[in-house]
């Protein structure tokens, strides 16, 4: 008889190991879900290839993660169901700032701590955004290009405006602009983040500007290639000091920006921390299961973090500008990967 029912409780363990589910729910109570916005950047690719590396770092047991294919309402849709999986915490990044509202809430109500990533909500409640000051991207393309052309006609391609990133970046370059550089005209494209809209949007206004002198990519990761094929195309891609030479200053850090830097095609681009994205994303939410609070105010990691005007905390990773004279950098990511 006692032999019986160990060989039964045996069985029933395995049924009910963590690999199975519908045992007691079914669920790991330290599993976190991490939401990507997309995965046709080098930027994404990135930070998806770094997530379980941090993830082990900090002591964190990840799901495979979820990529929401830049559409809002899957996005709503993948977080009900982590949500539904019985997750502890989620990772994400916001495809729409406004839109990811009901999905915040729902994760509220759940009482499942959420780390926004890139991106901050419009609306929601989170544990804490980590981010990169996305205005100050927009100055510093603007301080680069506008050094570089003082004069004449420069193309913004712009990201999708329904995000705050994209609002901030056109925000930070425009005033930059208007203020510094009051001789330079700012053509924009509203390119949505998708390359096909930044070729098509470049080809019409190349076409009708060919005496254009400059360009600010918003999102290198999206936009870089097929500005340089644009550029080829009508001839007009010269090295950098070369007489007829287009400005272009690029935002992402991704290694192909670097190497079109070496190499002279573009001058300079901002390195978003996409390690660092990774890293924090992974610490804090971790610190947030545990119900610890965060602090408004310089960290110990070269940043700070601040209070949003929604409320939320924001800590504000540093993006340094890359040119030639830094761009072997081992401390940049691109170089890293």
């Amino acid at each position: 008889m006692r032999h019986r029912l160990t060989t039964a409780t045996a069985a029933l363990l395995l049924l009910c190991a963590p690999a199975a589910a519908g045992c007691g729910g079914g669920a790991d109570p330290d599993r976190v879900g991490v939401v990507l916005p997309l995965l046709t950047s080098p930027f994404w690719e990135a930070y998806n290839q770094d997530i379980p590396k941090q993830a082990a770092k900090a002591g964190v047991r990840i799901l495979p993660t979820v990529n929401s294919n830049d559409q809002p309402g899957k996005q709503i849709t993948d977080i009900d169901n982590l949500l539904a999986q019985e997750v502890k915490g989620l990772v994400l990044t916001p495809v729409d700032s406004a839109a990811i509202g009901p999905g915040l809430n729902a994760a509220q109500r759940a009482h499942v701590p959420v780390v926004a990533v890139d991106v901050a909500p419009d609306r929601g409640k989170v544990a804490i955004v980590v981010r990169a000051d996305n205005r100050a991207y927009g100055v510093k393309a603007c301080r680069s290009l506008g050094g570089a052309v003082r004069r004449g006609t420069v193309v913004q391609i712009q990201g999708d405006l329904a995000s705050i990133n994209g609002r901030d970046r056109t925000v930070g370059f425009d005033r930059c602009m208007a203020r510094h550089y009051p001789d330079i005209k700012v053509l924009d494209i509203p390119a949505a983040w998708q390359a096909e809209r930044a070729a098509a949007g470049l080809e019409a206004l190349y076409s009708a500007h060919p005496d254009i002198k400059g360009i600010y990519l918003q999102a290198g990761g999206v936009y870089l290639a097929p500005t340089l094929r644009t550029l080829q195309s009508h001839h007009a891609l010269v090295p950098v000091g070369r007489r007829g030479h287009i400005s272009i200053v690029s935002n992402d850090g991704i290694p192909q920006e670097l190497t079109a830097i070496r190499e002279g095609l573009i001058d300079a681009t901002v390195s978003q921390p996409a390690n660092l994205y990774a890293a924090y994303a992974m610490r804090y939410i971790k610190q947030a299961m545990a119900e610890r609070p965060f602090k408004v105010g310089p960290t110990r990691h070269d940043s700070t973090i601040v209070r949003l005007p929604g409320g939320n905390l924001e800590d504000q990773l540093p993006a340094p500008l890359v040119t030639r004279a830094n761009v072997d950098s081992r401390s940049l990511w691109g170089n890293q990967v």
